[in-house]
C-alpha cells in the first residue's frame, strides 16, 4: 500500500482499550477520564477483521497499544488469533509493564515477538509521582520477565522533557545497558499544539518515512496521530475505512484535537 507521497504503509497500531491501571501526568489527569462503553469497543472479532483486510492490502506489522493492553480482558486470546493470520512479519505490543510478569510467558507462547515498556525513572518515588501511584517494582520484575520469556527485542520508552542529558534519562540509559535493553527517547508530544519531534533512537514522528496507520479501540482507522482525519470501520467497513485513510494520509502533522494519547495508542 502507497499513499500518495509514495510511502509504502505496511503497519498498523492497534488500541486495544481506553483503559489504563496508572495515572501518567503527560497522559491523562489524575481523577481519570470517562471511559467508553462496552459497546462501543470493538470485539476481537472486529479487530480480526480490519486486520485480515488489512493484510489483503499490504499490512505486514502489527502493533498492540492502549492505554494499557494487559488491562483488556482476554489480550492473551487476542494475540494468538493476530499471529494466526497469515503475512503479518511482526507482532508487537507496548506496555506499561505493570502486569507482564503475570502474562509474559502466555504472550509469548500466543505469538507476540517484541515488546516496548515504558520507564522514565529508575527512581521508585519519581516513578510514583509520574505514573500517581504505580510501583516500579512491578515494572522491573515484568522486565525481568520478558527476557525470560524471550520477548526481543526489549526496548524501554523514556519520555523526556527537554534533552536526553536530563537526569532520569540518563540513568535510564545506563539501566539498559546494563540489562541489554534498547532504548527510545520520546520528546514530550503536545497533540492540540501540534509539538513533536523525531524519536531518538526510532521511528517515530519522522513524516518523511511515516509507514503507520492506527486503529483506535472504538473502530476509527486514523492515518496520522497529529491530525484530525478518522474513518470508521463500524460504518464504511474495514477496507473502505483503510483505502480512505492511505489516500487522505498528510504529508505530516498538523494537531489533533478529538484524540488523546491513553485512547489512540501514542
Amino acid at each position: 500500500m502507497f499513499d500518495r507521497f509514495n510511502r509504502k504503509i505496511n503497519y498498523l497500531r492497534i488500541s486495544v482499550t481506553d483503559r489504563c491501571n496508572l495515572r501518567c501526568q503527560y497522559c491523562m489527569p489524575a481523577e481519570g477520564v470517562k471511559m467508553l462503553s462496552h459497546q462501543d469497543i470493538l470485539s476481537f472479532d472486529e479487530i480480526l477483521e480490519v486486520i485480515k483486510v488489512a493484510v489483503n492490502l499490504g499490512l505486514e506489522k502489527v502493533r498492540i497499544t492502549g492505554g494499557e493492553p494487559l488491562v483488556r480482558k482476554g489480550i492473551v486470546d487476542l494475540l494468538a488469533m493476530i499471529s494466526n493470520v497469515a503475512g503479518i512479519k511482526d507482532l508487537s505490543m507496548t506496555s506499561n509493564g505493570i502486569f507482564l510478569d503475570k502474562y509474559a510467558d502466555d504472550l509469548r507462547k500466543a505469538g507476540l515477538q517484541r515488546i516496548n515498556i515504558s520507564l522514565d525513572t529508575i527512581n521508585p518515588i519519581k516513578y510514583k509521582e509520574i505514573t500517581r501511584g504505580g510501583d516500579i517494582q512491578k515494572v522491573f520484575d515484568g522486565i525481568k520477565a520478558a527476557k525470560n520469556a524471550g520477548l526481543y527485542p526489549i526496548k524501554i520508552n523514556t519520555v523526556i522533557l527537554n534533552s536526553r542529558k536530563e537526569k532520569d534519562a540518563i540513568e535510564v540509559e545506563e539501566f539498559c545497558r546494563e540489562n541489554d535493553l534498547q532504548i527510545r527517547f520520546i520528546h514530550l508530544m503536545n497533540l492540540e499544539k501540534g509539538e513533536y519531534t523525531v524519536v531518538e533512537g526510532g521511528e517515530g514522528g519522522n513524516c518523511i518515512a511515516c509507514n503507520r496507520l492506527r486503529l483506535t479501540s472504538n473502530g476509527l482507522i486514523k492515518p496520522c496521530l497529529f491530525s484530525d482525519i478518522a474513518y470508521s470501520v463500524r460504518e464504511l467497513g474495514a477496507e473502505n475505512a483503510i483505502l480512505k485513510a492511505i489516500e487522505n494520509k498528510p504529508q505530516c502533522g498538523t494537531t489533533n484535537t478529538k484524540s488523546n494519547f491513553y485512547n489512540i495508542g501514542g
